[in-house]
C-alpha cells in the first residue's frame, strides 16, 4: 500500500475514534422525577416528597426546602379535608420549571408522619421539635447527589418561616436565601389576639354584635391573652363560644407547643441571621392572618442585621394562600414573579 495511503487510512481511523469516544457524548437526560422519602428524627420517621427536575446527567441544581404552616399542615400545605390550598405543592412546581430540587415533608402531626414518637403523649411536643425536624431536612436535601450545596435555599410560608429563620443560623452550610411568605412575625399570641380583633370589628360592623358588646369581648380577649402567659385558668365567660373554644384548646395538650412558639419574637430572630443573606418576605393586601402591617419589625430587623435580596414584597391583591380572588386554584402572577426575583442568582448561573 502506497505510504500516502496508509496515512490517510490512519486518519479516517483516528477520527472515528474521536467521534465515538464517550467524552464527546452529548450528556443524557434524566426525566424528572418525584421521589418518596423517609427520614427518622428523634425516633419519628417522617415522610416527604423530594421533587428533581428534569436535567442531564451529572449536573447539581439549587435546591429548595419547602417548610408548611401553622397545625396539622402537610408536605402539600393543606390540612385536608376542609383546608386544600395545597400552596406548598404549586410552589414545588413553580420551582421545578426553573430547575431547582425541592424537598417538601409532613410534619409532625399530619400526612404519613403523624404524631410519631409523640403518639402517645401528645402534650409533651413542643414548638423545637419541629424546628429540629426541618433540620434534618435540611441536611438531607443536602445530601442528595443531584444538589448544589452551594446553592440551597429554604422557603417557609406563615409558621414555617419562623422555622426558616429559626434554622438559618444553626445549619451549615448556612442556607443561600430565605423566602419568608406570609410570615408569622409576631409572637403567637400577639397575632391570635390581632386576628381576634379584626374578626370581632368585621362582625359587629355586620350587626352580629353592638359596640358595646364589642367592648366587652376585646377586653375578653386581651385578659385571657394575659391569663395563658402568666399560667392562670382562662375565664371564657365573656367570649362567644368558637373563641371561648380555642382558648380551651390553648390550655389542653396544646399548652407546651403553645408556650414555646409564643416565646420566640421573630424579630430578635432574624437579627441574627448572617450578614448577606438573600432575603424575600412577602405579605399580601388581602391576608387576614398575616397583614402587612405585622411585618414592619421583621423588615427592620432584616435591615439591621444587613440581610440583601429583594427584601419585602406587598403582594396586591392576594390572600394567604398567595391566591387572588379571580384565579384562586394557582398562585397568583405577582406571587410567582416574586419567587423567580428570589431565584434569580441561582437560576442565572445554570
Amino acid at each position: 500500500m502506497p505510504l500516502r495511503r496508509i496515512a490517510l487510512t490512519m486518519l479516517l481511523t483516528a477520527a472515528t475514534t474521536i467521534a465515538a469516544s464517550p467524552a464527546h457524548a452529548a450528556p443524557r437526560q434524566v426525566p424528572a422525577e418525584d421521589r418518596e422519602v423517609v427520614f427518622t428524627v428523634e425516633g419519628t420517621r417522617t415522610y416527604g416528597t423530594l421533587h428533581v427536575p428534569a436535567h442531564r446527567s451529572g449536573q447539581r441544581l439549587p435546591g429548595a426546602l419547602l417548610l408548611p404552616g401553622s397545625g396539622p399542615t402537610d408536605r402539600n400545605g393543606d390540612q385536608p379535608p376542609v383546608l386544600t390550598p395545597g400552596t406548598l405543592a404549586k410552589v414545588a412546581s413553580a420551582l421545578s420549571e426553573d430547575k431547582i430540587i425541592t424537598l417538601r415533608f409532613d410534619k409532625y402531626g399530619s400526612g404519613r408522619t403523624g404524631l410519631g414518637a409523640y403518639a402517645g403523649h401528645p402534650e409533651d411536643i413542643d414548638y423545637p421539635a419541629f424546628v429540629r425536624q426541618a433540620t434534618a431536612a435540611y441536611t438531607l436535601l443536602l445530601r442528595q447527589p443531584e444538589t448544589d450545596r452551594r446553592a440551597v435555599s429554604v422557603i417557609g410560608h406563615s409558621e414555617g418561616a419562623m422555622t426558616a429563620l429559626m434554622i438559618a443560623d444553626e445549619v451549615r452550610p448556612r442556607p443561600a436565601g430565605l423566602a419568608l411568605l406570609q410570615p408569622q412575625a409576631l409572637r403567637l399570641l400577639d397575632l391570635v389576639a390581632l386576628q381576634l380583633h379584626d374578626q370581632i370589628a368585621k362582625a359587629t360592623e355586620a350587626g352580629q354584635f353592638t359596640p358595646e358588646q364589642r367592648r366587652v369581648i376585646d377586653a375578653a380577649v386581651d385578659r385571657a391573652i394575659g391569663d395563658l402567659r402568666a399560667h392562670r385558668p382562662v375565664d371564657t365567660t365573656d367570649l362567644p363560644a368558637p373563641v371561648a373554644q380555642l382558648f380551651q384548646s390553648f390550655q389542653g395538650v396544646n399548652r407546651r407547643f403553645l408556650d414555646t412558639d409564643d416565646a420566640i419574637y421573630p424579630p430578635d430572630v432574624a437579627r441574627r441571621l448572617h450578614p448577606g443573606t438573600r432575603v424575600l418576605l412577602t405579605c399580601g393586601t388581602n391576608d387576614p392572618q398575616v397583614p402587612c402591617a405585622t411585618t414592619d419589625a421583621l423588615t427592620e430587623a432584616l435591615r439591621r442585621a444587613h440581610t440583601t435580596g429583594p427584601g419585602r414584597v406587598v403582594l396586591q391583591g392576594i390572600d394567604h394562600n398567595l391566591r387572588d380572588a379571580a384565579h384562586p386554584d394557582v398562585l397568583a402572577a405577582n406571587a410567582l414573579a416574586a419567587l423567580r426575583g428570589f431565584t434569580s442568582p441561582w437560576r442565572h448561573g445554570r
